[in-house]
Parts: C-alpha cells; sequence; structure tokens
C-alpha cells in the first residue's frame, strides 16, 4: 500500500505534468528529468508481485503474459517518402496497461496510449518543411486472454484510436483495430522462449471525409528467444508487415510491405526492462517506412 500510494502521488505531480506539456519534450528542463528519475528509481525499487512469476513477464514485452501493471516509455525514429523528400517523425509515447486477473486462465488487459509528436512534413502550412510538434492520435485498447494450457494461449482484442492529433501530426480519423493472435511456449530453447503470432486491421469509420481512408492489415511472427544474463532478441516483435487495401499513400506502387525487424533488450531488474529495435524494409511496395528505430523502457509493478 505504501509504494501504491507513493506511486499515485508521484503520476500526478506537477513536474511530471510539466514534462508532457504542449511540445514533444523538453530535454533542456532539468526538472523534468529529475522527476523522471524519481520516478524510473521508485518502480525500479517496488517488489515483484506476489503471484508466480510463471503468470507473467516482468519484462512487458509478452502480450500473452501481461505484468499487474506497465508504465513504458518509447521513443522512435521514423523516416518515411513524402511528396518532394523523405519526412522524418519521432515519437515519445507514454503507455500504461493494467491487468484484470479473473480467474487462472482467463485475464483482460487494458491499455492507453499518449503520442507526442514531432514531423518535419512539407505541406501548404508548412512550406518551409519546419519541425511541429504536438499529440499525436491517442487510443485505448482491451484484449481478452485465455491459457488453453502451460505451452498454448490464444487472444483477441480491440483497439480504437481517436484523432486527437492535429494536421499532420495525425490521420483525422476515428479508427478500431481489431486484434487477434495465439502463443506457443518454447521451453526446449529456453524458459522465456516463445512465437507469438498477432494480426490486427487498421480500418477508419469516421473522421474529415478529406483526409485519407485506412484499411490495412497488419502481422507481426514474434519469435523471441531468452538469452543468458536476463538478454533477449525478438524477430518481428512489432506489427510492421502490412497488406493495404486503404487509399495510396504517396510512394504506393503495391500493396505489401515486408521488412526485417529486431529487437535486442535486457532486463535490467525484476521490474524494469530495456530494449531497441531497428526495421528496415525489404519489400515497401506500400512504403511504411524507410527507416526505424525504437527505443523501450518498460517498468512493471
Amino acid at each position: 500500500m505504501m509504494h501504491s500510494e507513493k506511486l499515485g502521488s508521484l503520476m500526478h505531480a506537477s513536474d511530471v505534468l510539466d514534462c508532457i506539456g504542449p511540445v514533444t519534450w523538453r530535454a533542456a528542463n532539468g526538472k523534468c528529468w529529475a522527476a523522471l528519475l524519481v520516478l524510473f528509481a521508485l518502480l525500479r525499487s517496488l517488489p515483484a508481485a506476489a503471484q508466480s512469476s510463471e503468470a507473467y513477464d516482468l519484462s512487458g514485452l509478452d502480450f500473452f503474459r501481461p505484468p499487474p501493471n506497465l508504465f513504458q516509455f518509447q521513443h522512435e525514429y521514423r523516416t518515411a517518402p513524402g511528396s518532394t523528400r523523405d519526412v522524418t517523425t519521432q515519437t515519445l509515447n507514454l503507455r500504461y496497461d493494467h491487468t484484470f486477473y479473473l480467474t487462472p486462465t482467463w485475464t483482460v488487459v487494458t491499455r492507453t496510449d499518449l503520442p507526442f509528436l514531432a514531423r518535419n512534413t512539407i505541406n501548404s502550412s508548412n512550406p518551409n518543411g519546419n519541425y511541429l510538434h504536438g499529440i499525436g492520435d491517442a487510443d485505448i485498447q482491451a484484449a481478452v486472454i485465455h491459457d488453453l494450457d502451460k505451452r498454448w494461449a490464444v487472444g483477441f482484442g480491440a483497439r480504437l484510436i481517436a484523432p486527437t492529433g492535429d494536421d499532420p501530426l495525425g490521420s483525422g480519423k476515428w479508427r478500431t483495430m481489431p486484434i487477434v493472435g495465439f502463443r506457443v511456449a518454447l521451453p526446449e530453447i529456453s524458459k522465456s522462449s516463445y512465437f507469438e503470432p498477432i494480426f490486427r486491421y487498421d480500418l477508419s469509420v469516421a473522421g474529415d471525409p478529406a483526409r485519407r481512408n485506412i484499411s490495412n492489415l497488419q502481422f507481426g511472427p514474434a519469435l523471441n528467444i531468452g538469452l543468458p544474463d536476463r538478454w533477449f532478441v525478438t524477430f518481428y516483435p512489432s506489427q510492421d508487415i502490412r497488406i493495404n487495401f486503404g487509399d495510396p499513400v504517396t510512394g504506393q506502387t503495391g500493396r505489401l510491405f515486408l521488412p526485417l525487424d529486431v529487437r535486442a533488450g535486457k532486463k535490467l531488474s525484476d521490474n524494469v526492462a530495456a530494449s531497441l529495435e531497428i526495421g528496415v524494409p525489404i519489400i515497401k511496395d506500400y512504403p511504411v517506412y524507410n527507416f526505424k528505430s525504437q527505443f523501450r523502457l518498460n517498468i512493471t509493478w
């Protein structure tokens, strides 16, 4: 209870809120970094949850083995084709997951994302291609997970994405995203190894009629290999394989985007994990990105 009270008061402190103000982030503000370091230190000191370690993955990276609570700092750098030159997007995403353990085999997980973007798109309102800063499209998600046995699990869910970002930082569309997948444990490789294919469908359902309609299938056949000393490597950890059925994007010549996508990381403690993901296209008939790097810091309790 003591830890929960401290965490609650810290998460609502004005210092932390100041760090995620109207701009993407304020690296020069020492007060912000001090507040975030205090948050990191407090959460890192939290004891592991009372449930068995086999019930969930404390790194916070396994969709089908969620921890009771997850707070994630995610920074992504991405370049993609633009009308006259490549467009660079930097995103600081703040994520919070909470898990409800209904029975020993049934779990419900909720998720919220709040992205802050910096993007240098060239358009009529930004002819010089300066970086524009602001909030992107926020979302909420819920997923139901069922453990069939110690090796197999299945799950499904849905995400609702709101057009909270102004042009060109948001899509201008309300979107739904059904999600389905399964998990196979691979103890023959190591205790923390698994294969986890997840399918999503991103579909715009309302919003600005002048903006591009979105309809694309997203797939990520995640293969996680647990390594010694709490290291791990994951192939295709994100649902970055895409087939586009919606309106074409700049530079599109077909429907398929197939990248090489790999993440490597380490559990720094029972409650903290850091990882770096790199993605480069192999086939980009539907050009999602030219290059992607993503750093994640997961804090669980």
